[in-house]
């Protein structure tokens, strides 16, 4: 049963990502802890894994479709794996509560831009 439980939380991560172009860590991270008992660090190491091949079809995909921009997504691609490995030693030094609290934090922050982009959007 667990392992139909993982391909479930696979699915629908997958799935909002592709379709939304948000990461599959805000489903990942949260289901992982909640549902798996899993640490922060252990969650979020395990969501940063497990979005390779997700990012690697979605590309193809949306790159196939011609909705990629090159120029912009190579030099964005380089500095995120530079970022990528100073937020890795970052989260690493944190201690777990505190890196939960500035998950929920940054989750929080993006729900808030978000609704408030799409608020917006809809009164133009």
């Amino acid at each position: 049963m667990t392992f139909v439980f993982y391909v479930l939380i696979g699915l629908v991560a997958g799935g909002i990502s592709a379709a939304l172009g948000v990461g599959g860590g805000i489903v990942y991270v949260p289901a992982l802890v909640l549902f798996f008992s899993l640490d922060q660090h252990l969650a979020q190491g395990t969501s940063l894994a497990v979005i390779v091949p997700t990012a690697v079809i979605g590309t193809l995909i949306h790159a196939r479709a011609g909705r990629v921009v090159w120029r912009y997504a190579v030099p964005l691609g380089v500095a995120g794996l530079v970022g990528g490995v100073i937020g890795g030693w970052i989260a690493l030094a944190l201690d777990e509560d505190l890196l939960r609290r500035c998950f929920a934090a940054m989750l929080l922050l993006t729900a808030y831009r978000m609704a408030r982009i799409a608020r917006h959007a809809s009164v133009d």
